[in-house]
């Protein structure tokens, strides 16, 4: 397939007029739609943009590539746009963009659609061809170099392909060292050169810069007649897969690659992890380090691979926290959403029988302290711990959390028994880094688990159990004791909290304060849930409410989006307003956070209680005052849609 099939030309801009990014990706997206080719401009706006959130697509050398794969978009296509005066693109090397791809790629591209992007993606390395791109006046100019630049390419490739079946027909015994460059994975390089790294390429959505790089890796490596071997891990999955014998012969291994890719195999090799946009514009830089070793040692420990060293500035400590704080309440969440249904379920037989109903035992044994809340706070703290510090440090971590169960330390003390368990167990490992060899298979299943309970076990005894026992008797006793204003300050603030990033830290935040509250204290009756579940209902149903009663502001698309937010609304599921959200950030995320913070205020001024940790509607009967809930969050959802409905531009997407 010929990139110019993809490259349509009643969607090319040969004059960009955008002046900042946000306006570059509007008109390309634009275009995109104006042409039918894709469906929902929202959605494939927000997928555009999580892209960019990982990583910036201008890779430098004034050129950037947004692109997405997404069920928005109805055909493969790439929208190329030219830009005389340059824009900043938030480029690696912070110039400024005058060339666009913007690449749109079905959900289920076949593999043909796949290898000719990968084919654009190539091209892109040559600075002449982006020379000769940036002379060219009309959308014909463009095709016409493309599809020359195509052809050269694959004569190129067949020749090579030629040469080498001549070279092994007349030598069978010949060694594919040496070999030039070429698609089918052989080593590039020089076949006198003893200096062999291999390397791998990964991008998110693989479709652009996972071959880049792998291409600015191989012509680097010619040029510097050392022998490499790229493997890609793009949409068609891995290609030209490294074998066990290339890894072992190897002075260094290249990991340029923004997504997981299979790290056991490079163990005691020296690894150098980078972003992909590394392997694209920092090539020589990686290769001359891999062929000096001047890498950490990869060393795969219980299943998760860690490297000897430091791996410095990859994320902030920030970062790192909310990542493995994380990683305790998504598996958490299971025990409390199963538990505390069955739980509230309970409640409401026990308002028609009686406390001693053998169904209400059953289900108060199941869902309550005896059963699933019983491991709410030993999940999460031996989750973080193992986020950290890998599997020795899950069982310390819930012999910690349970350790805090039992002693009243409660939530906070579990959650600082999860990272303590997971950093004694990183120091664990550099402690006994210098003990022999012959040893190391003790360590996970002697020397880890035996001195990480003791450290954890006496720390949390003697100062973690005390010290956050203690506060969390007067946590519950200050919160037990606020007056109805106090209460409603807090309501409307872990309210707003929800809407705030919907799903993310700040929303995460407020659910989890609630459900330390409801579960770890005793504190059962549900206040502060009613609060986060109101505010995290609001948001969907706002979106929902201005899209039916405000149909000229929104496009066709849009408003059917929006029929879905009805359900996921009722349900509690936020969520469903993130690429609204993203389309049009502040006036969503504004009109929302206002909605949710009155819901939230209202559900402590009315004393509404709510015995279940999620549910939204469906749980509503189980509220004490369940009308009274229903209508804090009518209300938080009709002024949110109210102000998002008026505030709201026309769409400019669709013409």
């Amino acid at each position: 397939m010929r990139i110019t099939d993809l490259m349509i030309q009643e969607t090319m801009i040969m004059d960009l007029q955008a002046t900042t990014k946000d306006e570059a990706i509007d008109e390309l997206i634009a275009s995109l739609n104006r042409s039918g080719r894709i469906n929902d401009p929202v959605l494939f706006k927000e997928m555009i943009y999580k892209r960019e959130a990982e990583s910036s697509t201008g890779i430098g050398g004034g050129i950037a590539m947004p692109h997405a794969k997404t069920t928005a978009v109805n055909e493969p296509t790439v929208v190329f746009a030219k830009s005389r005066k340059g824009l900043d693109f938030e480029a690696l090397d912070d110039q400024p963009a005058h060339v666009f791809f913007m690449i749109a790629a079905p959900e289920g591209a076949g593999n043909t659609h796949l290898r000719t992007l990968a084919a654009l993606s190539r091209l892109l390395i040559d600075s002449d061809f982006i020379s000769q791109l940036m002379s060219t006046d009309t959308p014909a100019e463009v095709s016409a170099l493309f599809d020359a630049k195509q052809a050269e390419a694959a004569d190129k490739e067949a020749a090579k392909e030629k040469a080498k079946v001549e070279k092994e027909a007349n030598a069978a015994s010949a060694s594919t060292t040496g070999q030039q460059q070429n698609t089918s994975g052989v080593i590039v390089g020089n076949a006198n050169s003893e200096d062999f790294v291999v390397a791998v390429t990964a991008c998110p959505t693989g479709i652009a810069h996972t071959f880049m790089a792998e291409d600015a890796l191989k012509k680097k490596a010619q040029e510097m007649g050392i022998n490499i071997r790229v493997e890609t891990n793009g949409s068609e999955g891995a290609q030209n897969v490294l074998t066990a014998d290339e890894i072992a012969r190897a002075k260094g291994v290249i990991v340029a690659a923004d997504k997981n890719v299979e790290m056991a195999r490079f163990d005691g090799k020296p690894v150098l992890q980078r972003p992909v946009s590394d392997g694209i514009r920092k090539s020589e830089e990686l290769i001359r380090k891999a062929v000096n070793g001047d890498a950490p040692i990869y060393r795969s420990q219980g299943g998760n691979a860690k490297e000897e060293g430091t791996s410095a500035g990859k994320i902030s400590v920030g970062s790192k926290i909310y990542k493995d704080l994380m990683n305790g309440i998504s598996h958490m969440l299971p025990f409390v959403v199963g538990g505390g249904i069955l739980l509230a379920i309970s409640f409401l037989f026990e308002q028609i029988a009686s406390p001693d109903n053998p169904i209400v035992q059953l289900l108060q044994t199941i869902g309550g302290g005896t059963g699933a809340f019983h491991f709410l706070i030993p999940v999460l703290a031996g989750f973080i711990a193992m986020s950290i510090g890998d599997r020795p440090a899950l069982m310390p971590g819930m012999v910690g959390g349970l350790m805090a169960v039992n002693s009243n330390a409660g939530f906070l003390g579990g959650l600082a028994a999860g990272f303590l368990a997971g950093y004694v167990v990183i120091g664990l490992r550099k402690l006994f880094k210098g003990l022999p060899k012959a040893i190391d298979g003790l360590k996970p299943i002697l020397l880890y688990p035996v001195f990480g309970l003791l450290i954890v076990g006496a720390i949390s005894f003697y100062v973690f159990d005390p010290i956050f026992g203690s506060l969390n008797t007067w946590l519950v006793d200050a919160l037990g004791n606020l007056g109805t204003g106090n209460a409603v300050l807090l309501g409307l603030l872990l309210g707003g909290m929800m809407s705030i990033d919907m799903g993310g830290p700040f929303n995460k935040a407020a659910y989890t304060f609630a459900i330390g509250v409801f579960t770890s204290s005793g504190n059962t009756d549900g206040a502060w849930m009613a609060a986060v579940m109101a505010g995290g209902m609001v948001p969907p149903l706002a979106i929902a409410l201005a899209t039916t009663f405000f149909k000229s502001k929104f496009t066709e698309q849009e408003r059917k989006s929006g029929l879905t937010n009805y359900v996921l609304g009722f349900s509690f599921i936020t969520e469903g307003a993130i690429p609204f959200a993203a389309a049009d950030p502040l006036r969503v995320l504004t009109s929302c956070i206002l909605g949710s913070a009155v819901a939230g205020g209202l559900t402590q001024l009315w004393s509404i209680n709510v015995p279940a940790p999620h549910g939204g509607i469906f749980v509503a009967a189980l509220a004490n005052h369940a009308l009274l809930f229903l209508l804090a969050v009518a209300i938080g959802s009709v002024i949110s849609g109210l102000i998002l409905g008026l505030w709201k531009k026309s769409p400019t997407l669709v013409k």
